[in-house]
């Protein structure tokens, strides 16, 4: 191999440098497997096996014994021993590892490949038989090797390049490879959205995909995404809900209906926001949001049940009780309950805002309400510390520009939303149907938006001319799939649990 050249007296490696350095050998290694006539990035490979499986069938062979069974396995070397003529490799795939016991007699001349040109990180496979070790580990002796793919940055356990958590966002490739329960969080995401779709199959609802790119940004207050189309000369918006789409489909006589997809939102990053997010939002004709709350209840319970094992789990320490059915309160009640201020009583903003004021609550200019006083007192005061599955009912009707007025209570909504463990998990209406009604609360909306709200939405012409053509009585429901996946994988991030989240790029 090539020789380095001469460093002066006072120099130090860099860690740039020493990944550079090795990067270069393994390139070399590449080029020495090539002239030797083996391909360092093959084609395809023939396996029988997976790791988890032959772990599973062969758990009753005795240690120091071998079956007389051909086997072909492949996957990442990630720990190599090389001992004279004898080497043990680890090599993994997506089910698990099992050892690979390498010798120079049987192997002969490719024994020198193997223990010279093959690294932790590389994609090898291999055919041999089983053997148990006196130890008590299952492994293939090799017979035939070939390397797959070579390596040529080392494993992160070489550099430490994960001690930094935001370096498994930015390289989550790595971090699947070096950290199994990334990759468990993963694979409970993937049954918890299977699960989701399931549940919702078996009962005759039907999943419609709905456009991304709008012409109006509606369904939520949120600062939506701008963009261009360029053949219409048109602006766009990112979606910031299937809401209004999904109701037109209603509208059209699909009575139970749902997407599962992505939303985009121009919004701030936390552990419990990504400006890219998925969701499913669920509608239901001659339903209402008592019908709605019964339904989330049932699927998030039944859900849990699948993914893991019980509706009674632990996160971040704190027991959370997802079995049905699940304390019921409005959000004047809660309040109440937590400050003392009853917000039925205020007859005017300055009244409520004295009384905050004496209770050490914020009172912001932006909560020009006495509806809006209380939301903001609501989400200082008693959203944090709801724990166990609570759905709070009744919203004022000014935050709630889709929802149906409340049967009962005037300047109130039917309107829920689910919290757990201090995050809203759902929201769902009684949705508005009434034409007129809908127009004056996105004029309302569309005012806010003149006067610098960027979040407050305009009217949508084509849905309020759907709902001219009339909806039925409708229920429906929203469920944020990434804060669900963090109840049900113990995750304390939302970037925990989004393969790819969005980063602030490096440098």
């Amino acid at each position: 191999m090539r020789s380095r050249a001469r460093r002066g007296a006072g120099w130090r490696p860099t860690a740039s440098s020493l990944l550079s350095e090795l990067r270069e050998t393994r390139l070399e290694k590449a080029n020495a497997l090539k002239a030797q006539g083996q391909e360092p990035y093959a084609l395809r490979f023939d396996l029988t096996d997976r790791m988890a499986r032959l772990q599973a069938d062969h758990a009753d062979l005795a240690n120091g014994t071998e079956r007389d069974l051909k086997v072909s396995v492949a996957g990442r070397v990630m720990t190599r021993r090389v001992m004279g003529k004898l080497a043990f490799f680890t090599l993994a795939d997506e089910t698990g590892t099992i050892q690979l016991f390498l010798e120079k007699a049987t192997l002969g001349d490719s024994f020198a490949q193997l223990s010279s040109l093959v690294d932790a990180g590389d994609l090898i496979g291999v055919h041999g038989s089983l053997r148990r070790t006196d130890r008590g580990e299952l492994s293939v002796k090799v017979s035939e090797w070939q390397m797959l793919t070579k390596s040529l940055q080392p494993l992160p356990d070489k550099w430490h390049g994960l001690a930094d958590v935001e370096k498994r966002y930015r390289q989550r490739y790595l971090d699947l490879i070096v950290t199994p329960q990334s990759r468990e969080t993963f694979r409970r995401r993937a049954m918890a959205v299977s699960a989701i779709r399931r549940w919702l199959d078996e009962r005759d609802f039907l999943e419609i995909e709905t456009p991304v790119l709008q012409s109006e940004a509606g369904g939520a207050e949120a600062r939506p995404f701008i963009t261009h189309h360029n053949t219409l000369d048109l602006p766009l918006y990112l979606r910031i809900a299937t809401e209004l789409h999904l109701k037109r489909l209603v509208v059209g006589g699909f009575e139970r209906v749902y997407e599962l997809g992505r939303i985009f939102r121009n919004e701030g990053v936390s552990t419990r926001h990504n400006p890219e997010f998925t969701s499913v939002e669920v509608y239901q004709a001659y339903a209402d949001y008592n019908d709605m709350m019964t339904l989330t209840e049932q699927l998030i319970a039944s859900v849990c049940e699948q993914v893991c094992g019980t509706t009674r789990i632990s996160y971040q320490g704190v027991d959370v009780d997802l079995t049905p059915s699940w304390r019921r309160a409005t959000m004047h009640e809660l309040v109440q309950e937590a400050t003392g201020l009853d917000f039925a009583s205020f007859q005017t903003r300055e009244a409520a805002v004295e009384a905050m004021r004496a209770a050490n609550l914020p009172a912001p200019d932006k909560a020009d309400t006495v509806g809006r006083l209380l939301n903001e007192a609501f989400e200082h005061a008693v959203e944090p510390k709801l724990i166990q599955p609570t759905f709070v009912l009744d919203y004022p009707q000014e935050i709630s520009p889709l929802a149906r007025k409340h049967r009962s209570k005037p300047g109130l909504v039917e309107r829920f939303e689910l919290f757990i463990v201090g995050r809203e998990t759902a929201n769902a209406f009684s949705e508005l149907t009434d034409p007129l009604d809908q127009r004056g609360r996105m004029e309302l909306q569309q005012e806010r938006r003149a006067a610098g709200d960027v979040e407050a939405s305009g009217v949508d012409e084509d849905f309020i001319q759907a709902l001219e053509v009339g909806m039925p009585p409708t229920g429906g429901l929203g469920i944020g799939i990434d804060r669900l996946v963090m109840l049900l994988t113990d995750s304390p991030s939302i970037r925990d649990v989004i393969a790819f989240p969005l980063m602030r790029p490096e440098g």
